[in-house]
Formats: C-alpha cells, structure tokens, sequence
C-alpha cells in the first residue's frame, strides 16, 4: 500500500474530506483516494470532485467494516473459534447473552411499573456517572459457560447467574427480596442478522422461539408468567415476577432445580480454576473477571476482541480500540487465555494505518487518529506473548506491521538525533483538535495532560515537540530490540542489522540524557538543550531498553523510586513526583498512580539485580487494586496517588481493564521465581 502521507492535498478539498470522515460518519481512508489523486493532471482537481461525490454514495452501505488484512490461516481459524456459543458478546448491555454465529439473543430488563422506569441496558459503571443501576460483576468463565453479577435497581437487588448446558443456555435469577417489579425477557436478533424470533403458545405457557434456515430454538422460564400490555418493549418478550427466584433455559424445558443444579455445577468448575492460583487467586479473579467481561464481539469485523471498557465502546459509537491499552489486554490475557491474547494483538496491530503507524485509536466509521500513534509497546508484547507460547505463525502474523510502524518512528519523529511525539499535519478523523500542535502531540505520548509537556514548544516543521523525549526513546529501543529477536526467529538476517543500526544509534542518543547530579535520565529541550528537571515514572524506562548501567540503575532506584518526596509511598508510583507542584492536580496524569505505568518500570526493573525494589512495586501495586476490588469489585483506570482511591474523580473508568496490569505483575514474578528454582 502506497504512503498516502506524501500527497499534497489540496487546501479547499479538506472540508470536504472532513465531511466525508467525520459528519456523515463514513469511513475515509486516504489511500484509498491515492490513484485518483495520481491520475488527475497536476493541479486537475474539478476531476477529483465528482469522483469523491460518487464514493460517499458507495460508502454509506459499507460504513461500519474496518480495513484489516489477515494473512494466516490460524489466525482466520482462532478468531472461528472465538466466535462462537452463548456469551456476554453484546456490548450495550450485561444482560444480554448471545449465541454466536446465529446472533440470537437473550435480554433481561427490569420494568419499575410503580414509576415508569425500565431498565434495557445495564453497564458497570463508578457512583460518580451517576447511571441508575448499580452492577457488581462476578466469578466467570472467559467463554461465556458462566457468568455471574449483582444488580441493584430501584430498590431490587437480584443475583444473576448463567450457565451453558451443552448448546443450551441457562440463567437463574434470584431476588434478595421479594419484588413488585416485574423482569421482562425480551429475545431478538443482534448484529443485523437474519432470522425471525416470536411469542408463541397458550396464554399462560408461552415461549419465546427462534427461526432460522430450519432451526427452532425455544426460549422458556419457570417462573410465573405475568402480562403486562403496558411493558415498554417492542419486541416479543416474556414477564416474570420477581417475588422469587426464576429459571430460564433455551432448549429443552427444565425445572428451576435442574438449572440451579447445572449453574451450580459451571460455578465450581470456574472456582476450581481461580483456587488453582492460591494466594493469588483473588487477583487472578479481578483480572480475569474484568477481561471476560470486557470482550465482545464486532459484527461488521466479524471477530473477537477486548476493548477497555464497554462504556468506552458505546460512547465511541461500538468499539474503540486504543494502541498501547489492547497490547496490555492482549498480554494479560496470555496468562489463562492463549486465543484472546493472540486476538488482541492481532486486532490491534492490523489496524495500522495507510502513513505505516498503529494509530491512536481505531472506532467505527473509519474514525482513526491519522495525525499521531501512541508508545511503541507493541513488539516488546508480542514478543512476551510468543515467548510464552512459541507459536511461529503469531510472529508472522503481525511482524510486518509491527517493523512498518518501528521504521516510522525513526522517520516521523526523529529531531536532532533524538525521538520526541508529534502530530501530523492532518486533520484528526473525530475533530478532538483543529490543527496539529501541542495537544494533539500529547495525546500520541499517551499522557495526555502530563505536566512533563507543560510549556513546551511544538516544532511545526518536525511536527514535533522539542522536547526529546526519555521515555519515547526508551520504548523505541526496547521495541528495537523485540522485533530483532522475532527477525532472527523468522530468519530475516536485513532486518536484524537494520533494527541493530536504530537501536545503538538512538540507545547512544539516550546515554547523553543521563544526569549525573540528579542521578536519572531526564528530558531535554531540543530547541535551548534545556534540561527538564520534571521528572515521572518514564524517567526510569531506560532500565526497560537495558540502556543503563547497573550503577545506573541502583542510583535511580535508590535516590528517587525510595524518595518519598518524589515517588515513594504507601500508594505508588504517581504518575508525577509527589514534590512536583501538579501533583496536587490529582487530574489524570497530573499526579494519578496509573498500571501501565508500573508494568513497564516492573519490566525494566527485571533487567537488572534490584530485588527489594521489584517486590516492592508488586506488592503495593497489588494491594491498590485490591483495595477497590474488594470493596466493590472495581478496577479503575487510575488511582489517586495520596489515598489510593479510584471513584475520587470522574474521569478514572470504574472497569477499564488496564487497571488489571496492577496485579498481573505478581503473576510474571511468582514465574519468574519458579524459573530461578528450576534453574538452581
């Protein structure tokens, strides 16, 4: 595909390509337009206008698919697998199971007749959003053969539980009390697919049945059924009373016994699984819990993924797959799921774009963000993911993208010898920013408010910051580095000297960062060769490149990770030394304790003999999580640097999955424990 970044687009032409990619929502991809561009006589753009007028016809019918291209077998045949049976695949609603590939579905609502009130779409969601239910979610299997959760409604409180008997679908409703509101059980057809789902039966002993190419499938209760003309559902649906507890089964009918006992049954087997862990059984439980529950599956892809939060997903208008987030799902995953963590990787890596970087962010509609990536963490996770599965055809799934978006950095990025984030010269696909500056190159850091960037110029000939950029540089080599090792796996002897040559080259240009007085790495401003004394936990990411001594090493940890005035602490580590001034911000990277954070100061910490500092972070950073997660099975996208909390702000995600990085840390260093043992 050719480099849609080296077209001059003409100026009076992005109004309308912005209209096509953004107020029509339909998805505009610019290299697409690349043979049209080419084939109209310089300066000849009357030509081009009728042309893109035909296209947003064209492109109105197809406007949901993403642009991806698959190139293995196994990886066609894992996503086949993925997709199938009953699961919480829907991702507007908890209470919504789907059986995959017939699209069938099961919909729980609760009708609060007394007020008018009618609950069709349950999300997991902190106090603060202010939503009208409240669900804690529970013990679960990955595939969907048992699930779990508490819902509290208008005064009900309910236990749900489903559980899969063969290809039939069970779930057992249970009130804490007796109810006048009325459970409704609607059945439709998700995802646009064919079929015809009706009410049938005497009045009293009615069914809900699905029909499709020849096949039946009833959908029956055991509760009492009650009718109610005033229930506000357009579909055929079922009333149950919630006076006490209710069975629902597809297939053959059951007695409410029958399920419990089968429901029961799929519960222990899932509890089996998660006492297996001992002592780490309960995290294990919060990270596996808010993945499982986190996957859906996106029918124009026709494929299975993890998202980071389902509310994320809805308010992006389906899905939103953000760069560095889903390679953490993906490598979480790979510790109990091999198929979800290759998914994960997969998906995110395939969404790289026509200018050769994996963007910001992919959405529906054709929504990505042109202009900027995010940090380069994609080779260091897949490489983690392969070493732990040694499947060869992964690798080759996603290593020409992976060495795509490597070669870019060195070629976008790059300013005086250093790497610093950017922003291209490009519209962004969602309007978040009007032209291509500071902010939008903050966004590509990933931190986006961090005070690191503060006052810091935007470079608009680089498209840069002049800001040369520690942690930027730290990423990049480590990624340097993976894709070397998966080059000599794959046999691809170029490649090696090539990512060898980028990797010394900017390896070098970070040893001049090191400050010897302050005893850590620091950015610098490229434009006044000012350095900046700002300091947050990306400061220690050379340790992740292995471009530190361990001298080094020691001293960073030594005099500014045990700092308490900086980072040290009861909670850590802040995402800004805690005697910085914008500590006190408490706003999303201004001072927030943040897991990615400590994943990538862990990883680097394992390259070098710091034992007391490694259990230190594993040990509190567990404890964070489990400090939410036990209280109300919460797991947020960040934590206050001072109290721990979660649920203090608004915008910390009460079920954002890379909260989980916290614990899994502790998973990777009982491993690494086990290997030394093996070893000796």
């Amino acid at each position: 595909m050719e480099d849609a970044v080296s077209i001059n687009w003409p100026k009076f032409l992005n109004p309308f390509i912005m209209t096509l990619s953004s107020e029509n929502r339909i998805p505009f991809n610019r290299s697409f337009f690349t043979f049209f561009l080419r084939s109209a006589a310089e300066n000849s753009y009357l030509f081009i206008l009728p042309v893109l007028f035909v296209l947003v016809q064209s492109f109105t019918a197809q406007a949901q698919p993403v642009e991806r291209r698959i190139r293995t077998e196994e990886y066609r045949q894992l996503q086949r697998r993925l997709a199938s049976g009953w699961n919480t695949w829907y991702n507007n609603s908890i209470l919504s199971w789907v059986l995959l590939p017939e699209s069938f579905s099961i919909n729980l609502c609760v009708d609060n007749y007394e007020d008018g009130d009618f609950l069709r779409e349950a999300f997991k969601a902190q106090a603060n959003q202010h939503r009208p239910e409240q669900c804690i979610l529970g013990l679960r299997a990955d595939d969907g053969s048992y699930t779990s959760l508490r819902l509290i409604y208008k005064g009900v409180e309910l236990s749900i539980q489903s559980a899969t008997d063969g290809s039939d679908e069970l779930i057992l409703v249970t009130p804490e009390k007796p109810s006048k509101q009325q459970l409704v059980i609607e059945a439709g057809i998700q995802f646009g697919r064919q079929g015809q789902v009706s009410l049938e039966g005497a009045a009293g002993n009615q069914k809900l049945v699905y029909h499709s190419g020849g096949r039946n499938l009833e959908v029956g209760t055991t509760g009492a059924l009650m009718e109610n003309g005033y229930v506000v559902s357009s579909v055929p649906h079922l009333g149950v009373s919630l006076q006490g507890e209710t069975g629902i089964y597809t297939g053959k009918g059951r007695s409410l016994e029958q399920i419990r006992e089968i429901v029961n049954k799929r519960r222990a087997e899932q509890q089996q699984r998660v006492d297996s862990y001992g002592e780490l059984s309960e995290s294990f439980k919060a990270m596996q819990t808010i993945l499982a529950w986190n996957t859906i599956y996106d029918a124009p892809n026709d494929r299975v993924m993890t998202p980071v939060s389902r509310l994320w997903n809805r308010g992006w208008g389906g899905f939103v797959l953000f760069d560095w987030d889903t390679y953490f799902a993906s490598v979480m995953c790979s510790l109990f799921n091999k198929d979800l963590a290759y998914a994960n990787a997969v998906e995110i890596t395939k969404a790289i774009s026509a200018q050769g970087f994996i963007p910001n962010y992919q959405a529906p509609f054709g929504n990505y963000s042109w202009d900027r990536s995010e940090p380069p963490v994609g080779a260091v996770i897949v490489l983690d993911i392969y070493k732990r599965y040694h499947e060869k055809w992964f690798l080759e799934e996603v290593y020409d993208e992976l060495l795509t978006w490597n070669r870019w950095w060195s070629k976008c990025r790059s300013i005086k010898g250093y790497l610093a984030w950017g922003s291209d010269d490009v519209a962004d696909s969602l309007r978040t920013i009007d032209k291509f500056d500071l902010q939008a190159a903050k966004f590509e850091s990933g931190l986006d408010n961090s005070p690191m960037y503060d006052g810091v110029p935007f470079n608009k000939t680089t498209h840069t910051m002049e800001l040369a950029d520690v942690g930027l540089m730290s990423l990049y080599v480590a990624d340097c580095n993976a894709l070397q090792e998966m080059a000599t796996v794959l046999g691809k002897k170029a490649d090696i000297k090539e990512l060898s040559e980028r990797s010394a080259r900017y390896k070098k240009s970070l040893a001049s960062l090191w400050d010897e007085e302050k005893g850590i790495f620091v950015n610098k401003r490229t434009d006044t060769d000012e350095k900046s004394y700002r300091l947050s936990p990306t400061n220690f990411y050379p340790m992740l490149a292995k471009a530190c001594t361990q001298r080094q090493a020691e001293r960073m940890i030594r005099e500014h990770y045990f700092n308490s005035n900086e980072f040290y602490g009861e909670f850590v580590i802040p995402s800004i030394a805690r005697n910085d001034p914008a500590f006190k911000d408490n706003d999303y990277w201004r001072g927030r304790i943040w897991g990615p954070m400590n994943f990538l100061l862990y990883l680097g910490m394992r390259n070098y003999d710091l034992p007391e500092a490694r259990a230190d972070l594993v040990k509190k950073s567990g404890a964070l999580l489990m400090k939410s997660w036990k209280a109300n099975g919460a797991i947020y996208e960040n934590y206050n640097g001072a109290t721990g909390q979660g649920d203090d702000v608004g915008n910390a995600d009460g079920f954002y999955h890379w909260g989980a990085l916290l614990s899994f840390m502790s998973f990777l260093e009982k491993d690494n424990a086990a290997q030394g043992s093996q070893k000796k």
